[in-house]
């Protein structure tokens, strides 16, 4: 059985991408013919079908959609090794994953100054907890994230990033937090389980065997903030969203012991793995710790 080579691949993508046989052949200056027998040269092939017809329309089936993935990193790799071995500077799609606390606070200079010097890659950015983020990482699905410890660093490279400062946060007139029984009997309100900070929180209170009354999970720190202003619970986020969500005067930020506040973003990529993009990422992180 011959592999799949690059161009059927293409033309898979174009199909996907363009919305069907006709646009995918226009786009690619190819008759539609020829579209339709790649296609079905390369179902043939897998012993798969990639599409189904729903309303008149093609849309992937399952096994379509695990190629895609599959289809994009090939592409983009092909891309990267030519454009890397014809000029030797970084070019294509570089998709990592993020914290978002870190997408918000923290990236915006890093990426600006990644652009400013290779204009040419293109960022993509994948939002997650760090437990999801770093399942994505050893899928294949992103090149590289930014999480949070505590993790599971099996499989992984990694380098540091940032150095963040955790704060507890709570409704602006509430009574003042001074240990961790202060919150028996509060909602707890965090990101959904595989975030760090959510974990460093539930360790810290759970050495003074103090359980959270309940946890209202969130997807973003706006939210979460927003509800804590309120008066809906406690939250543990970086001092640094604060100024980023405009919240200082909307909460009460409470210092926590040393060793639960500081706490360290790291890049992790698949263990061995290496690209130009990548690395080109990983000298301006360096560059900025100087």
């Amino acid at each position: 059985m011959r592999n799949i080579d690059l161009d059927s691949l293409h033309i898979f993508k174009a199909v996907v991408d363009y919305g069907g046989i006709t646009k995918a052949a226009s786009q690619l200056n190819r008759v539609q013919s020829n579209i339709t027998t790649r296609v079905k040269n390369l179902e043939d092939r897998l012993g798969v079908k990639l599409f189904q017809r729903q309303g008149g329309k093609l849309v992937l089936s399952p096994e379509g959609t695990q190629l895609l993935s599959y289809a994009d990193r090939l592409l983009r790799l092909a891309s990267e090794a030519e454009a890397s071995l014809r000029q030797g500077t970084p070019r294509g799609t570089l998709r990592i994953g993020t914290m978002e606390s870190t997408a918000a606070a923290r990236l915006p200079p890093l990426l600006s100054r990644y652009h400013q010097r290779f204009p040419e890659v293109q960022i993509e950015l994948v939002t997650g907890t760090s437990g999801a983020l770093i399942g994505r990482v050893l899928r294949f699905e992103v090149e590289a994230a930014f999480v949070a410890e505590p993790f599971t660093a099996t499989g992984l490279d990694m380098q540091e990033a940032f150095r963040e400062e955790l704060v507890l946060i709570t409704p602006k007139n509430s009574p003042p937090v001074k240990t961790p029984k202060d919150l028996s009997k509060h909602t707890l309100i965090a990101f959904t389980t595989g975030c760090s900070y959510r974990r460093i929180l539930e360790e810290w209170l759970g050495m003074s065997s103090i359980v959270p009354d309940r946890v209202l999970e969130l997807g973003s720190y706006h939210a979460i903030v927003a509800c804590v202003a309120a008066g809906s619970g406690g939250a543990i986020v970086p001092r640094s969203v604060l100024a980023v969500v405009h919240a200082e005067n909307e909460v009460a930020a409470y210092p926590l012991p040393e060793r639960v506040a500081r706490a360290k973003t790291w890049l992790v990529w698949r263990e061995g793995h290496q690209s130009v993009a990548l690395d080109a990422l990983k000298g301006e992180l360096q560059k900025q710790k100087r």
